[in-house]
């Protein structure tokens, strides 16, 4: 009992240092302020979509009300395969701006099996058809504020960024699902921001990205992670890293900051989250990993204190002694990330959900490397990804 209770005490330290770290780089990390000059840069805004017949209005409604000048960028929407009426409302839309891409059934990688990587194979279409310097990526279900493209095509002529990370906020209701989503992904957004910042680590999600078009393909895109159903986010950003380990920037502007929608079942969440943890052991980036593993064993150790709890009530002491450490561990950082994204009326369930928390990183760490999961409609097994 002393020696699990000495090595769970020990990772809780080295996790309170880490937390403790993330939360004054986000509070360090400026906020971005634009400026009244003009940007010129040709953007490319590039959008892989699939069975996503629900977001079809909202998206190019959102992307019209943009105040970036239309000429200046072009928004390239490529169908992956749609089974619904997605291409159909697509091409139903005549905006100068938009361009449609209907991927064929032979549009695939060669030798690649039911696990290929579609979304990247849609991304790779897309962005090989773009006209524009900077390309964006986002996903169907999102939403964007005004300014959204012009803040970033600033942030990127100031900074001469070749890769940036933005902020995404998933847009609650009163379900406890999205609430339970929304406290986790905010956790997500301050690591990312402040390891960004302090260059740490990499981190990123794709719903919210730019990168030069040369940069990418200078990396040779994809290519070498071109397996994986994910991964065309934080992979391709470390491989742009390496190559400039100075111009990636993490944008903290909430003018930049774009809306996305909580999936509606646990199910689809744990899937969702199995899909972003199969990544996991083919980080290049061995920084992210460390951390990773860590908060996977730490949580370990919460299930652990909570079975010896059964046979042992001392144990159950100590379990409800290391959740109370790791709130206040935690509650700091994540009431400041909620403060930027507008969420604080979040954070007073943050206590509540920590089981919660605790059971399904367990679950997705696990499934994710071991596991299959569905995604658009696709069943991807993960023993059959090519290492």
């Amino acid at each position: 009992m002393v020696l699990f209770i000495s090595i769970l005490f020990f990772l809780f330290v080295v996790y309170a240092i880490l937390i403790d770290y993330y939360r004054r780089a986000w509070n360090k990390l400026p906020l971005y302020i634009t400026d009244d000059i003009e940007p010129q840069t040709i953007i490319s805004v590039v959008i892989a979509m699939r069975n996503e017949e629900e977001n079809v209005k909202q998206l190019l409604n959102s992307l019209e009300k943009q105040t970036y000048p239309k000429n200046k960028f072009q928004v390239v929407i490529v169908d992956d395969h749609s089974e619904d009426k997605t291409w159909e409302l697509l091409s139903s839309h005549n905006y100068s701006f938009l361009w449609y891409i209907a991927m064929k059934l032979a549009d695939h990688y060669p030798g690649s099996n039911q696990n290929m990587a579609h979304k990247k194979r849609a991304l790779e279409v897309g962005i090989n058809a773009s006209e524009g310097k900077l390309i964006v990526t986002t996903d169907a279900d999102c939403t964007f504020p005004e300014n959204w493209l012009s803040t970033i095509a600033r942030f990127y002529e100031t900074t001469g960024a070749k890769f940036i990370a933005a902020p995404v906020r998933i847009e609650t209701n009163r379900t406890l699902i999205s609430v339970f989503q929304t406290t986790d992904f905010l956790t997500l957004q301050g690591i990312t921001g402040a390891s960004v910042y302090k260059r740490m680590h990499t981190m990123c999600n794709g719903a919210n990205l730019a990168y030069e078009k040369a940069a990418f393909i200078e990396v040779n895109g994809f290519s070498g992670i071109d397996d994986l159903p994910s991964g065309d986010d934080m992979l391709l950003m470390y491989k742009i890293y390496k190559r400039y380990p100075e111009n990636v920037h993490y944008l903290k502007a909430t003018s930049a900051i774009v809306n996305t929608s909580p999936v509606r079942t646990w199910r689809q969440f744990f899937h969702q989250r199995i899909r972003w943890a199969s990544k996991a052991d083919r980080y290049d980036d061995k920084r992210i990993f460390r951390v990773l593993l860590l908060v996977y064993l730490l949580n370990v150790g919460f299930l652990a204190l909570g079975v010896a709890a059964f046979f042992k009530p001392t144990y159950g002491f100590f379990l409800l002694l290391f959740l109370l450490a790791k709130v206040l561990i935690e509650f700091p950082f994540v009431n400041s990330v909620a403060a930027f994204f507008g969420q604080q009326r979040l954070v007073r369930f943050f206590l509540l959900l920590q089981p919660l928390h605790i059971f399904y990183t367990i679950i997705a760490g696990w499934l994710g490397k071991f596991g299959s999961f569905e995604w658009k409609g696709r069943t991807i097994k993960k023993v059959n990804f090519k290492r």
